[in-house]
């Protein structure tokens, strides 16, 4: 079991003899991802759904995840860091995304989407993101969302920014004394 603040994600600390390995992503992503609960997510963002995110099935939309993860890890970096993070001279990119859908989200639903670190490398960040109903405990989806951190002009990776690094400290407080 990984264990961090009161969770099994946050500070990617392995218990003796748990199979789930927080140095290989793999391991995460083979956990069971229906097994996570609201506690497991250092920081939980409101995220709200619009009457078009719903389709044709009466149901958001399956891109629509997407957009939500998206909203919620950059509106947690301009919060995080204090700065406009479309300022910095290095930008974070989407080099990769995923999501299990666990259940359906409808509007007028509210929808939390929790955050979690599940690496960070020089130039990118994985996050574990989930999406909750108001009152479930329960996902309703769970995502993973790698940003490379490239520089503004060159599109060249470059070291994830001082005040990016700074923020994850919330996402995974081992990080305090690695800065």
């Amino acid at each position: 079991m990984i264990t961090a603040k009161g969770g099994r994600l946050g500070g990617m600390t392995a218990d003796p003899g748990d199979p789930t390995d927080p140095a290989d992503p793999a391991s995460l992503r083979s956990a069971d991802p229906a097994s996570l609960r609201r506690e497991d997510f250092p920081v939980l963002r409101p995220v709200p759904l619009r009457w078009n995110d719903d389709d044709t099935y009466g149901h958001v939309n399956n891109a629509v995840h997407y957009l939500l993860f998206d909203t919620a890890v950059n509106g947690w970096l301009l919060e995080a860091t204090g700065t406009d993070i479309r300022r910095l001279p290095a930008i974070g990119i989407v080099a990769e995304t995923g999501c299990r859908y666990l259940a359906e989200l409808r509007f007028p639903q509210a929808v939390w989407c929790g955050l979690a670190l599940e690496r960070l490398g020089r130039s990118s960040v994985t996050y574990r993101l989930a999406l909750f109903a108001e009152r479930a405990e329960e996902p309703a989806a769970v995502g993973r969302f790698v940003h490379v951190y490239v520089d503004a002009a060159s599109r060249r990776p470059v070291p994830v920014p001082a005040p990016v690094r700074a923020a994850l400290v919330e996402l995974d407080p081992s990080l305090d004394g690695a800065r």
